[in-house]
């Protein structure tokens, strides 16, 4: 999928992907997104406009814009969208943040200085006095829901709010594997190893620029240790009696829901 700067017309019609520092301009009565000619976003002085993809036959489109305070009812986290029957809705709004992010962040050159350009045949940032070229950041992450018996680990950090757990989460790093980085972060946050490792999913997570990849393992040793100043709080939950937990449309909720399921039939 392209993505390029655009010069549009006054009559251009299509879904206004509108962001400002994070957030999106969605419309009151049912948190969706803009629809409608150029003229009609009340946008004054986008900083750079582009294509983002097609839905339903009509364009999408990213504006990016600092003319507006994002504080009022119109503005919204990527994350209202995620319970919309169609999931492209919040998969679009993702590709808008993250792109809008990249293009705040690279509007001048990281090498020389220079001003930078969205080039028409990829998605990328060129500078054309120096010739350095970027690209937008993706951050891979790691989730893991581990089970044993007819029990899952969850955990909290102090991120969450009170009384919501989820499974386990954490950023590859340079020169690891995705599994490596699996068992690194599940040691490092509470102590336990792992086995029987196996790919679930994934989801791009706009927050800021994530890709969250998912893997379901089997408790191997060790009791659980939280890991200070990371996990607050963390244990065995009995399938039958889990605590709030991530929704479905996340990946982390559908791979929990997953391992229900699982353990559910082999009784």
């Amino acid at each position: 999928m392209k993505s390029h700067s655009l010069q549009l017309k006054h009559h251009d019609q299509g879904y206004w992907f509108v962001v400002n520092r994070g957030k999106l301009k969605l419309t009151t009565e049912s948190l969706s997104i803009p629809f409608g000619a150029w003229q009609q976003q009340q946008v004054n002085d986008p900083e750079m406009i582009c294509h983002i993809g097609q839905w339903q036959q009509q364009p999408c489109y990213l504006v990016v814009s600092n003319d507006q305070q994002p504080e009022s009812e119109q503005w919204h986290s990527p994350r209202a969208l995620l319970e919309q029957p169609e999931s492209v809705w919040f998969e679009l709004a993702s590709r808008a943040v993250q792109l809008a992010l990249f293009l705040q962040t690279h509007r001048y050159c990281g090498q020389c200085g220079s001003k930078m350009q969205l080039v028409s045949w990829e998605l990328a940032m060129l500078c054309h006095k120096c010739g350095h070229r970027c690209y937008p950041r993706i951050s891979p992450c790691v989730l893991v829901a581990i089970c044993k018996g007819q029990q899952i680990l969850l955990a909290r950090s102090k991120r969450h709010k009170p009384g919501f757990f989820s499974i386990l989460a954490g950023f590859v790093e340079s020169g690891e594997t995705l599994e490596q980085a699996a068992m690194r972060e599940v040691y490092e946050e509470v102590g336990i190893r792992i086995h029987n490792l196996r790919y679930a999913g994934s989801q791009p997570w706009p927050f800021p620029h994530s890709l969250m990849t998912g893997f379901l393992a089997d408790y191997h040793s060790g009791d659980i240790v939280c890991q200070e100043d990371e996990i607050e709080d963390a244990g065995w939950f009995d399938f039958a009696a889990l605590p709030d937990i991530p929704p479905v449309q996340t990946l982390s909720g559908r791979m929990i829901r997953q391992l229900q399921a699982e353990t559910s039939a082999d009784e």
